[in-house]
C-alpha cells in the first residue's frame, strides 16, 4: 500500500546504524571527491567539483554542481548497498529551471537508480526510480525548501520498502519492487541548478 505521511512530527528512524559520512574536506578543492565518478542522466555538461564554503555544515569544504544536464549525477562508486540509507546535507543556490538536489541509491548506471530529491523552486519533495534512462515517479509531496539555506535530506531503504524523510520529518513512505540489486549511492541535480552538499552519510554495508 502507498500513502503520503504529511510530516508532522520527528520521524524514528527504520535503521540506526553508525553512518559513513564524508564531508570532504580531505579531497583536493577542483576536483571530484576520491572514489566518485559523475555524469548525466539525458546528456549535458555537469561539472562536479570540490569547492570551498565557510558556511558548510562541516567546513571548509562542499561538494558543488555548477554546469548543466538534464538530470546530472555524483555517485560514489566504490559502495555497492541493497538495504541501509543515505542522507545529506543540500543547499539549493540558484537556477531558473529549477533548484533541486537529491539523494541516488542503488544506482547501476546512469541509466538506472532510485531518486529522492527536493525542489525550492517547486517546493516540493519527489520519489523516483529511473529505468532504461527515463525518470518516473513514484510518490511526491508539498513541503517548503527555502533557498541559501542548508538541510537535510534522508532515505531509509530495505527490500521494496522506502522512506523519505526531510528536515528530520518523514513526508514519503511507500513500497516499489522497480530495482532490487545493490548499487552505488550518490546524489543528484537537475537542468541548471547550483547546488551544495555536505555530510554524505550511508550505511556502509556491502
Amino acid at each position: 500500500m502507498k500513502h503520503v505521511i504529511a510530516g508532522v512530527c520527528v520521524a524514528v528512524p527504520m535503521f540506526a546504524f553508525a553512518a559513513t559520512t564524508i564531508n570532504f574536506d580531505a579531497d583536493a578543492v577542483g576536483a571530484l571527491p576520491a572514489g566518485w565518478t559523475a555524469g548525466s542522466t539525458g546528456g549535458g555538461t555537469p561539472k562536479w567539483s570540490v569547492t570551498a564554503d565557510p558556511t558548510a555544515p562541516t567546513s571548509p569544504n562542499v561538494l558543488k554542481q555548477l554546469g548543466t544536464g538534464t538530470f546530472p549525477w555524483c555517485v560514489k562508486t566504490d559502495v555497492a548497498i541493497a538495504d541501509g540509507f543515505v542522507e545529506v546535507k543540500l543547499k539549493p543556490l540558484r537556477g531558473k529551471e529549477d533548484q533541486a538536489g537529491g539523494l541516488i541509491w542503488r544506482w547501476r548506471s546512469g541509466e538506472s537508480y532510485y531518486l529522492a530529491r527536493v525542489n525550492a523552486l517547486e517546493d516540493n519533495i519527489g520519489l523516483y526510480y529511473v529505468e532504461h534512462g527515463r525518470r518516473k515517479q513514484l510518490m511526491a509531496a508539498d513541503v517548503e525548501v527555502p533557498p541559501h539555506v542548508w538541510h537535510k535530506l534522508r532515505v531509509e531503504f530495505r527490500g521494496t520498502h522506502i522512506r523519505v524523510l526531510f528536515n528530520d520529518k518523514l513526508y514519503i513512505e511507500t513500497d516499489d519492487g522497480h530495482i532490487n540489486e545493490a548499487g552505488a549511492v550518490g546524489v543528484w541535480t537537475k537542468a541548471d541548478s547550483v547546488t551544495e552538499f555536505d555530510d554524505f552519510g550511508y550505511d556502509g554495508r556491502q
